[in-house]
């Protein structure tokens, strides 16, 4: 009787299709990108860092470990990993570039231009805990750095806001119109729906502050 043992699919690899190879994505791309955030375990409530998505390095570095799917188009579903810094030893720059980073985040995601100043936009750029990141979907800008090795890699450091000109489209999938997005063209999402209030015109739309306050209280 035959000693030879039959091959089966995690015995043989022979057939198996060659590992794809991927190149940087080139930078200065945009992309709409989903963030999710690795959990360091690390809290300090008077800092508003909860729920253990805070990593703590060993220099004594905090900051959040995220990951950015790319969601749509060429190089849909493609993932890029970057830290948002939160405090550094060495000084405030860290901490100050990873809180300009979640500023743009918060008003991408919420359709808040730079500029607004209202009551909404004002309370759209707060956060009740790190936990509302987690997840959060936004238009990123890809750049592109050198790792350990030398060799090229995609990171993440700007949101693009509505006042880019490809805002509109690579956000709700539409060509921008004047002005913002209608809510009736910003599908079911309730981020959307919400932030479209804020620009209607003051006749057609109540002052959106209490429509506002009541999703975000």
């Amino acid at each position: 009787m035959s000693q030879q043992r039959a091959m089966t699919r995690w015995n043989d690899f022979n057939d198996a299709t060659d590992q794809g190879s991927y190149d940087v994505i080139p930078s200065g791309t945009l992309v709409k990108v989903r963030m999710t955030l690795k959990p360091g375990g690390y809290d300090k409530p008077e800092m508003g860092w909860t729920g253990g998505y805070a990593t703590c390095g060993d220099t004594g570095a905090i900051y959040l470990n995220a990951e950015f799917t790319v969601l749509e188009g060429q190089y849909a579903r493609r993932k890029i990993w970057s830290l948002i810094g939160m405090h550094s030893p060495k000084g405030p720059e860290w901490e100050n570039m990873g809180r300009s980073f979640v500023r743009g985040v918060l008003q991408s995601a919420r359709n808040i231009k730079a500029e607004d100043n209202s009551p909404p936009a004002y309370k759209a750029r707060q956060l009740k805990s790190l936990s509302e990141l987690d997840g959060i979907e936004f238009v990123a800008k890809i750049s592109t750095e050198k790792d350990q090795y030398d060799e090229p890699k995609n990171v993440i450091k700007q949101a693009i806001t509505p006042e880019h000109k490809q805002y509109a489209q690579l956000m709700f999938g539409q060509v921008a119109p004047q002005g913002n997005p209608p809510a009736n063209q910003l599908g079911g999402h309730p981020q959307a729906q919400l932030q479209s209030q804020l620009y209607s015109p003051p006749d057609s739309a109540p002052h959106p502050a209490e429509s506002y306050n009541n999703q975000w209280d």
